[in-house]
């Protein structure tokens, strides 16, 4: 049986506050905030691979797709690609039907931060790095 190809879910963007940057993406832009929400604890600090991680989002609607905005307690310092908690940092987030079948089924070189992981917002997630480290989310909502 072919495994399902992954699904468009959002585009997400690390910044570093949250309040500054939404009105010009729902003001200037007019996109819809769709969602808001916080989320905390060991297994979303696990999941992105960030000590004692917070964060706040909001998912704005653009013409079918969705544009995640997400601010990190702590944030980082230095590069983007130091991790997902670095203001100007970038991923690509896929929905999957079953993120533990789909999971089982990467290849075997392809590089992981942690096993799928059940954060406290009921979303299961995962994520990995494409060849050139450019940070994908796969997530069961």
């Amino acid at each position: 049986m072919a495994r399902q190809a992954p699904a468009a879910h959002h585009v997400g963007i690390t910044v570093s506050d949250l309040e500054t940057v939404l009105p010009f993406y729902r003001d200037t832009l007019g996109l819809e905030v769709v969602d808001r929400f916080e989320v905390a604890g060991e297994e979303f600090s696990v999941a992105v691979d960030v000590e004692d991680a917070s964060a706040r989002f909001a998912h704005l609607a653009a013409d079918g797709s969705r544009i995640e905005l997400v601010e990190y307690d702590p944030e980082a310092r230095g590069s983007p690609a130091a991790g997902l908690n670095q203001p100007g940092a970038v991923h690509v987030g896929l929905s999957v039907d079953d993120l533990e079948s789909f999971y089982r089924e990467l290849p075997d070189d392809v590089r992981t931060i942690s096993e799928p992981r059940t954060t406290e917002s009921g979303t299961t997630i995962c994520f990995l790095r494409d060849p050139e480290d450019n940070l994908i989310e796969l997530l069961e909502a």
